[in-house]
């Protein structure tokens, strides 16, 4: 029986665990952390046959050496156990190359993109489903891919949103339509260099059968149109702007989103906060499009799609102040779009785990919308240095999420402010284990604060 090491003990090691279990491997799964929680999965797991190893680092020199290496999406896939597994000869693969492996013969189409990838995942397969397709959404938001795999009814589509992390790690992985959505500096810790990460979501479109590019981007203005010379472009600000022919491309013309050179649901009838959801409207019915899919379908699910957890999330209103929570903003530029897209003056709550990159846009919409921002997490004492050299008149170090909430609704009380953002512009990872648990934390403080 062919040996499997599965690496991470979230949803998505859980789901590649039991697909190889499934497919007849010996299957170990191992986590460094400990916890409760994990010690409850580690049980559950064993009344299924496969070993969990809690508290656990993979070593691939040390005991038996498995034939197979899989990796959950958050594990950096040049740590130096897993260099040394390739040295090894061991196959190594990410959960989602796994989940391609068993899904290859559906279609699949794939997002990837700095910002704007979950809502334009989660639009996408809104309009699949209305359309009457069996299209769950997976990967960073929704299912994990493999779960789809292990599912009793296979999906029509895999509709993934995909990390440059999972990219990485997925190098078969061939989707009918590759769509990018934005591309600006992140997650250069892991990447190293511009271009490297560049190169890594460039990989995804280049083994896509059809693309679909954000065409209001700068730097994929720039970088993309040579080497995708036949993919669908997109663009809020017409036809003209568009950088193919106007008959592929999808834009904005007298407030209808105009496709194949037909107009299919006017941008207005998307009840999202913010212009920057008009460009993940377009590149959504630019994919139901070129699947074949009618307006009608298109129609339906745009005007009835709800948003998406943690993007722009309005809460609650209490006192007349709108409480939102924006905690998928794990960087400046999500940030920065995050409070552009709100209504001044705003009580800006940021900080966490901060990332590499040019916080200079944001920190202009700070100074021009921002009446006081209050500093959370590690990132706070650097933050506030920042806020000091461009001379921001209010801002508090307040560490926690449970300072943060009373203290912003007194001082949008003393200062007029319409709005109360979360919208961290860093990883969640200091206080929390991601971005979904901060938002929560938020959304419940919010509740409670309203309630009392």
């Amino acid at each position: 029986m062919p040996n499997a090491h599965v690496i991470g003990l979230g949803k998505s090691g859980i789901a590649a665990a039991r697909l190889l279990k499934r497919e007849g491997w010996q299957v170990t799964v191992s986590d460094r952390s400990t916890s409760e929680t994990l010690h409850e999965t580690q049980k559950q797991l064993a009344g299924e046959g496969i070993a969990v190893l809690v508290g656990h680092s993979f070593d691939p020199d040390s005991g038996d050496k498995p034939d197979l290496v899989a990796v959950s999406p958050g594990v950096p896939w040049d740590t130096p156990a897993l260099i040394r597994a390739r040295e090894l000869g061991i196959e190594t693969v990410g959960e989602m190359e796994l989940a391609w492996r068993h899904l290859q013969t559906r279609p699949w189409v794939c997002v990837t993109g700095t910002n704007g990838k979950t809502t334009t995942t989660a639009l996408i397969a809104a309009i699949f489903q209305a359309a009457g397709f069996n299209a769950p959404a997976c990967g960073n938001i929704g299912y994990a891919a493999c779960e789809l795999a292990l599912a009793e009814h296979p999906p029509d589509w895999v509709i993934a949103e995909i990390s440059s992390y999972q990219v990485e790690s997925s190098s078969t992985l061939a989707p009918r339509i590759g769509i990018w959505t934005t591309f600006t500096p992140d997650h250069l810790s892991r990447h190293k260099t511009l271009e490297n990460y560049s190169n890594i979501k460039g990989r995804l479109l280049n083994q896509s059968q059809l693309q679909v590019i954000n065409g209001d981007d700068p730097y994929l203005r720039q970088h993309a149109p040579e080497k995708w010379p036949n993919a669908c472009w997109t663009s809020v600000t017409g036809k003209a702007d568009l950088l193919c022919d106007p008959a592929w491309g999808v834009y904005i013309e007298d407030g209808w989103v105009v496709s194949q050179g037909e107009p299919v649901v006017r941008a207005s009838a998307l009840r999202m906060v913010g212009e920057h959801n008009k460009q993940n409207l377009l590149m959504a019915v630019a994919v139901a499009r070129l699947a074949g899919i009618e307006p009608e379908a298109i129609v339906k699910a745009i005007e009835s799609f709800p948003g998406v957890a943690h993007r722009l999330e309005l809460i609650c209103t209490f006192n007349g102040i709108d409480y939102i929570n924006d905690s998928k903003a794990t960087n400046y530029d999500a940030a920065q779009v995050g409070l552009a897209s709100v209504q001044a003056p705003v009580i800006l709550i940021a900080g966490g785990e901060a990332k590499q990159g040019d916080d200079t846009g944001w920190m202009a919409t700070i100074q021009a919308k921002a009446s006081a921002v209050l500093l959370i997490g590690s990132a706070a004492p650097a933050f506030a240095r920042r806020l000091e050299e461009i001379s921001h008149p209010r801002y508090e170090i307040v560490e926690t999420m449970e300072r943060a909430i009373p203290r912003a609704a007194e001082l949008a009380a003393q200062l007029g402010a319409r709005v109360v953002l979360l919208s961290p512009a860093c990883a969640s990872f200091d206080q929390y284990q991601n971005f979904e648990q901060r938002g929560e934390h938020f959304r419940r403080l919010c509740l409670e604060l309203g309630g009392s």
